[in-house]
């Protein structure tokens, strides 16, 4: 089975395969959060029933390829005669020549391959015999199907010989010749494409396929069929089943004849036959080669000017050669039997006469249908003479591309209305809509292309305001904030409209925020401050505004009540991901906001929404990689490892497809280190980090998590203390100039802190007591506890007991699960070495339970490293992980959300506070929120039986 999606890495492979073929016993927290049982079911059973499955083929349509394997041992044959077929069966032929086989019965021979028409009194030759056939001594694996599958033969499924697997409904994005015969055939000839065979394997042909066929073949006919074909699979299919119909052995002497009938097959031998069937059949089939696809035979026979009478002939004539088949009985369409077929007629049209028929198709689709595509897909092929219509036309067809997902086909087709040339007045709007084509593609072109729509006389004010902004987005997509941040402000000053001002000023702002060089960050925050403050409408430019101020607060680490508040009410009336006059970077802001506030469920919900608006959009560009990575982080930040690092690695393969998308990739590859360093896996933290040249450049756009700061994290871990605490001072300097203190966005503090303990333990706790601070000041339970963790581990001694005790209590507030268990470690460490050992054993228990939860497999070790040197022993799991609220949960959930305190709750729950508390610990992680998102948490989730 293929698929077209975007395939896997290297290592996601390997995670697959081993999911489906290892014997191993797979743990529940491999799974993710929520547990994706699909790949472990499906490998338990294989085991089951001895079957095998393979997933380390990529697929020719660019996803991948899976390969059920059967055994021959499981497989039965089923006695006809005791088992007779249902009549609605399709017949088959593999009976009859078994009996013929056995036999020795003979029939008559096929009609001569190579024949072009039948003999007078006969049935015209549309299949193999089904009588008397010999099996074809070899058949070549199609490219879509795995070696041991059996291979398709002819009769088995109706009148036509089938020459490979059933074509697949069209991708939206068209191919490089509209009409859909390209070159790339001819450029591959040379070695076999995927799923062929080389003459070493055993002469090119699946050992299984050929026992199954003809034991009798040579391995010198075998590889000498293999040769002439080039493993094509078409031309393989086709070869076999003219051998069957000469019986054909497949001995060193037949060669001579298999390679006529190969003659026949391959590009040259077709086109005489062609021609042999009459200048009328060759001008219909040139027809349906213009049109490409499955196509009417009225349609071809307008275009071939021929009368119905002919077509009807030549139908039948080019059925009966199998060029041509039936497509759809039910609308009486047809089209080749095989791509290559169509391919090779097309190019044996001479090129005046195919120009023609292309003009002439174009013609009548514009004439009769209302789809511009079906036009435009012919207009590629006419040569240029400056008609308004025709670049109306394709500019319709780009507009239906682009809303179909299909950017690049949308490319083509302006392009080619550039070239037309478009009338003087229309030059700027086809430029900015060209643009609009390769932006999520290739950024770099969508510059150069607004640019030189910017230099058009007369260009609309709304228009120009259109052209600037996307200049400004792609300019930011190819870390060029600097520029991106003066064109705005360039526009926002020569403006007269004040609304367009407006929307240039808040263009200004976004470049300037996400700009690593910023002069005067703090001018910036106070003219936003004072903008957003004077705001009286809520319309999409005053929204934007109050967007941007609400990250403007989270980052300098004001009340996180203020920050929520702008962000709520830029949300009043929706901010789309795909408005191409808005872009995705506030709404991006304002989503992420919610994650540093605890409040990470809500993000969750905001970035499904944006990614599926993208998504139906076909926006599978950086678009998509920002939002498979940042939804990978936040679910990071949830404490989902697993699930994390899978997203992420999704978003920096789509990055990686992206031209110029440099910001996409950086913010992939730091959130991949932090999962990997978070998971225990150093070594492969470090190997990703010196792949991508990570620590070594630093982007000119603000990236988060901070790649300086992330890089340090990788130093603190390979032990490397002093280089991670010259790095942090310099990222404090950045960053206190900026005047941005919130550590839960960027912990720098913390890190240095860290580095500083075993040489400058003074130094270290004022950080750390100073990061304390500035995350009691925003307020968020997670930043605050993972603060007083940190603050913990640097002051040492007895007084770090109390300090580890408040990191518990606020983290068992927050969502953030994978704190919430370091921090219950590190307490149990502590009190490990005050001779606590019952305390110690519950955090450790504890701990251990939660970073098993969160798929952090160092985390986990260091537990049990402590409870063993605590002279104790691991306990099995006492839950499994799950989102689903007990009832006891969502009681005690419900009762905070209206306002009772612990002591009500424990009293009408009739527990203890403690235990309201670790109900509501429980809570928090499963919803992905804190108390001030609880209510809102509660509405929209699900509970079995109410």
């Amino acid at each position: 089975m293929d698929d077209a999606g975007l395939g896997m890495t290297q290592d996601e492979r390997a995670r697959a395969q081993r999911m489906v073929g290892s014997c191993e016993p797979i743990l529940l927290t491999e799974l993710g959060d929520p547990p994706r049982m699909g790949l472990a079911a499906i490998g338990q059973l294989t085991r089951q029933f001895d079957l095998s499955v393979d997933l380390s083929s990529p697929s020719p349509y660019g996803g991948v390829r899976a390969v059920l394997r059967i055994d021959r041992h499981l497989l039965t044959r089923i006695d006809p005669e005791e088992l007779p077929p249902a009549a609605s069966a399709p017949r088959s032929t593999r009976r009859e020549a078994v009996r013929d086989t056995a036999g020795g019965s003979a029939s008559p021979r096929g009609a001569e391959p190579g024949a072009l028409s039948p003999s007078p009194g006969t049935e015209p030759a549309r299949a193999a015999p089904s009588h008397g056939a010999q099996p074809a001594p070899a058949a070549v694996s199609d490219g879509s199907q795995e070696p041991d599958e059996p291979a398709p033969t002819a009769g088995s499924h109706g009148p036509a010989p089938t020459a490979g697997p059933e074509r697949p409904e069209p991708a939206a994005t068209a191919p490089d010749h509209e009409h859909g015969y390209g070159t790339d055939q001819e450029d591959r000839a040379g070695a076999p494409a995927p799923g062929h065979h080389s003459p070493g394997d055993s002469g090119g042909l699946p050992q299984r396929r050929r026992r199954s066929r003809a034991e009798e073949a040579e391995d010198e006919f075998c590889g000498e069929c293999w040769t002439v074909t080039n493993g094509i699979p078409f031309e393989a299919v086709e070869l076999a089943i003219r051998l069957r119909e000469r019986r054909v052995r497949g001995t060193q002497d037949e060669v001579p004849v298999m390679r006529d009938l190969a003659a026949a097959v391959k590009g040259p031998g077709l086109i005489e036959r062609l021609k042999r069937l009459g200048p009328s059949t060759v001008r219909f089939a040139w027809a349906g080669a213009v049109l490409g696809g499955p196509f009417s035979p009225e349609s071809a026979a307008d275009l071939a000017v021929v009368g119905s009478a002919e077509a009807v002939e030549a139908t039948e004539k080019l059925r009966a050669c199998r060029i041509l088949t039936d497509a759809d009985e039910a609308a009486g369409a047809l089209e080749f039997v095989h791509p290559l077929i169509a391919t090779t007629v097309y190019r044996d049209i001479p090129s005046g006469l195919r120009v023609g028929m292309h003009d002439a198709a174009a013609n009548a689709a514009q004439t009769v249908e209302s789809d511009p595509t079906a036009a435009a897909r012919h207009l590629l092929e006419v040569p240029c003479d400056g008609r308004a219509e025709t670049v109306a036309c394709l500019r319709a067809a780009a507009r239906e591309y682009l809303r179909a997902g299909a950017p690049e086909a949308a490319r083509r087709v302006l392009t080619r209305a550039l070239r037309e040339p478009p009338p003087a007045e229309d030059r700027a709007a086809l430029l900015h809509e060209l643009a609009g084509s390769t932006f999520l593609i290739e950024p770099t072109a969508t510059v150069s292309h607004l640019r030189e729509a910017l230099k058009e006389p007369g260009i609309d004010p709304d228009l120009r305001a259109s052209i600037v902004y996307r200049l400004t987005q792609a300019l930011a997509h190819t870390d060029r904030l600097t520029e991106a941040a003066t064109v705005a402000a360039d526009e926002a000053r020569r403006a007269t409209n004040a609304r367009v001002r407006l929307r240039m000023q808040a263009d200004h702002f976004v470049w300037s925020a996400f700009r690593a060089d910023e002069p005067d960050s703090s001018a910036r925050s106070r003219r936003l401050a004072r903008l957003a403050g004077k705001l009286t409408g809520r319309g999409l430019e005053e929204r934007y505004i109050l967007g941007l101020r609400a990250w403007d607060a989270l980052v300098r680490g004001e009340p996180r009540r203020s920050a929520l508040e702008y962000a709520e009410e830029a949300l009043s009336g929706g901010m789309s991901w795909t408005d191409e006059n808005r872009g995705f970077e506030v709404p991006v802001a304002v989503a992420l906001l919610f994650m540093y506030c605890d409040q990470p469920r809500r993000a969750e919900d905001l970035f499904a929404a944006g990614m599926a608006e993208c998504e139906h959009r076909g926006w599978r560009g950086s678009h998509l990689a920002q939002g498979q990575t940042l939804l990978g982080y936040i679910r990071y930040r949830r404490g989902c490892l697993p699930e994390a690092e899978e997203l992420v690695r999704a978003g920096l393969h789509t990055a990686e497809r992206v031209e110029g998308a440099v910001p996409a990739q950086w913010f992939a590859i730091g959130i991949l280190i932090q999962i990997l360093l978070a998971r225990g896996r150093t070594t492969d933290a470090r190997l990703l980090a010196d792949t991508y040249h990570y620590g070594d450049v630093v982007p000119n756009a603000v990236i988060f998590p901070d790649p300086r700061t992330v890089y340090a994290e990788l130093l603190l871990a390979e032990g490397r203390f002093a280089e991670a605490a010259s790095l942090l001072s310099r990222v404090g300097d950045w960053l206190e100039s900026r005047d941005w203190h919130n550590p839960a966005w960027c912990p720098w503090q913390l890190g240095l802190a860290s580095a500083l303990a075993r040489t400058a333990p003074d130094q270290a706790v004022l950080h750390a007591q100073d990061a304390a601070k500035r995350a009691r000041d925003f307020g968020a339970a997670s930043a605050i506890g993972q603060a007083l963790r940190v603050q913990a581990e640097v002051t040492g001694g007895q007084a770090a007991l109390e300090l580890h005790t408040q990191a518990v209590d606020h983290l068992e507030r927050s969502p953030a699960a994978y704190e919430l268990a370091r921090a219950l470690v590190g307490h149990g460490a502590a009190l490990v070495r005050s001779g606590r050992l019952h305390d110690a054993a519950d955090r450790l228990y504890q701990g251990l339970e939660g970073a098993v939860h969160c798929g952090a497999e160092g985390l986990a070790a260091r537990a049990r490293r402590e409870l063993s040197a605590a002279g104790l022993r691991p306990l099995p799991l006492r839950y499994a992980q799950t989102d689903m609220l007990t009832g006891p949960e969502r009681r005690a959930a419900e009762k905070t959300a209206q306002g009772h305190p612990a002591p009500v709750v424990a009293q009408e729950l009739r527990i203890t506070e403690q235990g309201v508390r670790h109900l509501l610990s429980s809570v928090y992680r499963k919803l992905g929120t804190d108390t001030a998102g609880l209510a809102d948490a509660l509405e929209n989730c699900p509970w079995p039986g109410r």
